[in-house]
């Protein structure tokens, strides 16, 4: 599994020393069915909060476009959104992405290419949570948030105000400004774009080969458990 996620190549091209490939292609994909992959990645973030190591302080909201090649077209007539679609980038997906304050993944959401990374912001926010060992709610929400302009609505802003979370969204020009904008805080926005192209060195996320969204996915979350460790 780690192979064909670095390498990008079909199931069928793994090396033999590996085992059959059906056997492995099919093992991936009923983790996938049993929830096990996301299970791993909450168990990971849980036990980095318990040690402290996830920050609450600041999370990174971001989008990135992800070429889908053309053998991820043609999945069977089903009533699940496949998350394909044309953009600028041509036939593509878009991962939509939160990061916590290190840069290390927190919420990973598909959606097509073509669609708005506005649309996906409550989504975002609204996954996410985080289990505390022993008794106690979730904890979910983060000190502040940052974004960029992309992001930029009154929506957005009154959405976080509701719960208490700073807005370090910079605003459009044709835009009511108000209040003040840390610049510091923004400049840290790199993190979640290091944190994209860290998942896109695994050939396997930055090409979508799979036809079904589900199981895409189930691929860049197996990258983002990879860097949790």
């Amino acid at each position: 599994m780690l192979w064909i996620l670095a390498t990008g190549a079909p199931w069928r091209d793994l090396p033999e020393r590996y085992g059959p490939w059906r056997t492995v292609a099919n093992r991936f994909y009923a983790w996938r069915t049993s929830g096990l992959w996301d299970r791993l990645l909450a168990d990971l973030q849980s036990a980095a909060d318990v040690e402290g190591a996830l920050d609450w302080a600041t999370h990174y909201v971001d989008s990135s476009i992800i070429r889908a090649h053309q053998h991820a077209a043609g999945a069977r007539r089903s009533s699940s959104d496949e998350a394909l679609g044309r953009s600028q980038g041509g036939f593509s997906t878009k991962l939509h992405l939160r990061a916590e304050g290190q840069g290390k993944p927190m919420v990973l959401l598909l959606t097509a290419g073509q669609r708005h990374e506005q649309t996906m912001f409550e989504p975002l926010m609204e996954a996410g949570q985080v289990k505390r060992r022993g008794r106690g709610r979730p904890r979910q929400r983060p000190h502040r948030v940052v974004g960029d302009k992309g992001y930029s609505s009154r929506r957005s802003r009154q959405y976080l105000r509701r719960r208490g979370i700073g807005v370090v969204i910079p605003h459009k020009r044709n835009e009511r400004w108000r209040g003040r904008f840390d610049r510091a805080a923004y400049r840290e926005r790199n993190r979640v774009e290091r944190l994209i192209n860290r998942l896109k060195q695994f050939r396997r996320v930055a090409t979508r080969y799979e036809k079904r969204a589900v199981n895409y996915l189930a691929m860049v979350v197996f990258a983002a458990i990879l860097l949790w460790l």
